[in-house]
């Protein structure tokens, strides 16, 4: 499977296209054939990662080795090694253009460090220059099997199977059923194919692919003025990110040798140290991610695509679209690493990032009423826990943040749903509370999956977010981390305050809350089990399962030569510190939002709590900014202009043919038709009543008259004969 991992997005932009074109001409449901490719899938992610699992751990040198053979490089010394290579330039091999697989060496020393080598499987798809000469190169796509992309695949495919099958019950009936699930199989396997690329060119494919889907499902029901706004305002927010995308791609490419592989433009970046083009690429690349994975200040889009179908929301909230600029920091990290001096343990771009993301987008979940847009800031604030992870040298952390985040946060977006339907369709908190009564299922699963967003152990949160902590201070980053415990405390503090309007007190609205059907709940059932023991998968006591799972040989190498270790060590006084944070912070949520203490009401007293709370509500004005400012400093010229050009233009192009056909008709009909077709047709009817009237005269109705003329012609017809005798 590892050789063929291509295979699942295959098959599921095979159910896209059958989706679309054929099961409504065949009668077939328009799930069946998403729902069973991604059931495939799941299957076949399981079997991947037991193959990567079983695959022989080598000494990390000989792993190197390996992998930069698969795809034409070769290897030299580092200086962490008792001699480096005076040589120390990446020469290129005689592999270039083929299509390999990395090779599985035998091991054969004594060094501590043993790792999996990844399976890459390369096909050159065009040449670059006439060749034989000097930067002329040949592009290569493949795929890449390692410990990341199956760890990715796992999540994809889990938290997309659960959406599914949530799906079918929240969308019974709906009038786009059959494009709604034709989008969703795309957008999988749009993620599928960014997460298993061994080159930047096939992760630029499957993140433009997921920008599409991400439109059409935002504005599913486009009908709605405000779902479309909200579509355009996601494509075009994540567009004005994916130009850094495509000017980091090209700078990487020129960097590392005129090469697109993911690998060799990492160990160029760790062999070749930090230079301006590695520096500016990565920070267009940041760009990117900004963008992409809703970090300040582009992050404004994402609360508003909660306009799209509940579990479209859970899938690009949970394990999609959000998180591919996490990935993509993750599959080049140590490309950011040289390029940002993370090691230095100063100030990081990426951590200034995450930790402003993680505080401003929890502060805002505060005064939202809709669940849905609490549960989107909470995913905006939990991304920027991931970027803070990523900027302070914790690249395990945030992987691991990420396989928790998507479990916990695929099943609250899902309890939303599941809630919604409950009430008939409404997300305004206003209009809830006492649901805990009417939908016991909902608020159980509700309350585990709010435990795990808070970190409260033993749930999926606690382990990771606390390792992101650890990575902070350990790698030299307290104020990061003492900004991480902030952000923290207020995720315990806004959940406590959207459960309890949501489950607790009375109930405010009109409708009749009732308990969802099986087929939502199901699910929710579901990822209530996993949301537990998921946070195991990196446990200390069983020696950092995720570490040596999902570690690759090229990051291996970056922590060696920078001299830190690949596995932290569990420390009992952030983690107990971690757990008082929460709780102080349940106990002042609790005191404020139903004790009404603590200066409940402040708002209404105090100009200046009124201020802040109305720069909140406004969202420190940047969707103003964006919608009033530039969009509608653009979008007013140019409609304008457009209109302009519709009058004056294409109404006179179109105004002029209509004039000029109108004078073409009028030329024909009294010229051609009126003189030459009627006035031949006239003249052969004139001529043949003159003709006619000649020969009445001789019809004169008189013997005589008619013996004469026979006669005549009877001695005309001798006389004839006579000369020609």
């Amino acid at each position: 499977m590892l050789d063929n991992i291509w295979i699942m997005p295959a098959l599921m932009a095979g159910a896209f296209v059958f989706t679309l074109l054929f099961s409504k001409r065949l009668g077939v449901a328009g799930h069946w054939a998403g729902l069973t490719a991604i059931t495939i899938c799941l299957g076949l992610s399981i079997v991947a990662g037991i193959q990567w699992n079983n695959t022989e751990r080598i000494p990390l040198k000989e792993a190197e080795k390996a992998e930069l053979a698969a795809i034409g490089l070769e290897a030299h010394e580092s200086e962490t090694t008792s001699e480096k290579s005076d040589d120390n330039e990446i020469a290129l091999g005689a592999t270039v253009g083929k299509s390999v697989a990395a090779p599985v060496l035998a091991a054969s020393s004594t060094e501590e460090e043993l790792v999996r080598v990844p399976v890459l499987r390369e096909w050159s798809w065009f040449d670059m220059g006439d060749g034989g000469q000097e930067g002329d190169s040949t592009v290569q796509i493949g795929t890449r099997a390692d410990g990341l992309s199956i760890v990715m695949l796992l999540t994809v495919c889990l938290i997309s199977f659960m959406v599914h099958i949530f799906s079918i019950g929240y969308l019974k009936g709906d009038r786009r059923y059959r494009h709604y699930f034709a989008s969703l199989a795309l957008f999988t396997g749009a993620m599928m194919l960014m997460v298993i690329s061994s080159t930047t060119l096939g992760v630029l494919f499957g993140w433009e692919l997921m920008g599409l889907c991400s439109f059409l499902l935002i504005g599913h029901w486009w009908e709605d003025r405000n779902n479309a706004n909200a579509a355009l305002k996601a494509f075009f927010t994540t567009r004005t990110g994916d130009i850094g995308l495509l000017v980091g791609i090209a700078m990487l490419f020129f960097f590392a040798g005129n090469r697109f592989d993911i690998a060799a433009i990492n160990y160029t970046a760790i062999e070749g140290g930090r230079t301006t083009m590695l520096t500016v690429a990565c920070a267009a690349l940041l760009v990117a991610v900004i963008g992409k994975s809703a970090q300040f200040p582009l992050h404004t889009w994402l609360p508003d695509a909660m306009a799209g179908p509940t579990p479209a929301s859970a899938l690009i909230h949970a394990a999609t679209m959000v998180v591919a600029g996490v990935y993509l920091v993750l599959r080049l990290y140590p490309s950011f690493w040289t390029a940002f001096d993370i090691g230095g343990g100063v100030w990081s771009p990426i951590a200034i990032v995450g930790v402003t993301t993680a505080i401003t987008a929890a502060l805002l979940a505060f005064v939202q009423t809709d669940l849905k847009k609490v549960l989107a800031y909470s995913t905006v604030s939990q991304l920027g826990f991931m970027v803070l992870a990523l900027g302070v040298g914790g690249w395990i952390a945030a992987l691991f943040h990420l396989v928790t985040h998507a479990v916990f946060k695929g099943l609250l977006f899902l309890c939303a749903g599941s809630v919604s339907e409950g009430c008939h369709h409404t997300f305004d908190m206003r209009e809830m509370g006492g649901l805990r009564k009417k939908m016991p299922v909902t608020y159980a699963t509700f309350m585990i999956g709010t435990l795990a967003l808070c970190g409260v152990a033993p749930f999926a949160g606690f382990f990771s977010k606390d390792e992101i902590l650890l990575s902070a201070g350990t790698y030299g980053y307290k104020t990061f981390m003492y900004l991480g415990f902030l952000a923290a405390a207020l995720t315990a503090m806004y959940m406590t305050r959207a459960t309890y309007l949501t489950f607790f007190g009375r109930y405010r609205g009109h409708a009749h809350p009732h308990e969802s059907p099986r087929i939502l709940t199901l699910p929710l059932i579901s990822l209530t089990a996993i949301s537990i023991p998921v946070g195991l998968i990196n446990l200390p006591l069983l020696g950092h399962p995720l570490d040596k799972f999902a570690a690759t040989a090229t990051n291996l190498v970056l922590y060696e030569e920078a001299g830190l270790p690949s596995i932290l060590t569990f420390s009992w006084n952030k983690a107990i510190a971690s757990v008082l944070v929460v709780a102080f912070a349940f106990a002042l949520a609790y005191a404020y939002n139903v004790r009404k203490m603590f200066g409940h009401g402040l708002t209404k007293r105090s100009t200046l709590a009124r201020a802040g709370y109305t720069f909140l509500v406004n969202k420190y004005y940047l969707d103003r900014l964006y919608t009033d400012g530039v969009v509608g400093g653009i979008k007013g010229p140019v409609a304008n202009a457009a209109y302009w050009v519709n009058q004056n233009v294409i109404d006179g192009v179109v105004n002029g043919v209509g004039t000029g056909g109108k004078l073409a008709a009028k030329g024909v009909y009294n010229v051609l038709d009126q003189s030459v077709v009627d006035g031949a047709v006239n003249g052969v009817g004139a001529a043949a009543t003159q003709s006619g009237g000649l020969l009445r005269k001789l019809q004169n109705g008189q013997v005589q008259t008619y013996a004469a003329w026979l006669f005549g012609a009877g001695a005309l017809f001798v006389l004839y004969l006579a000369i020609n005798a």
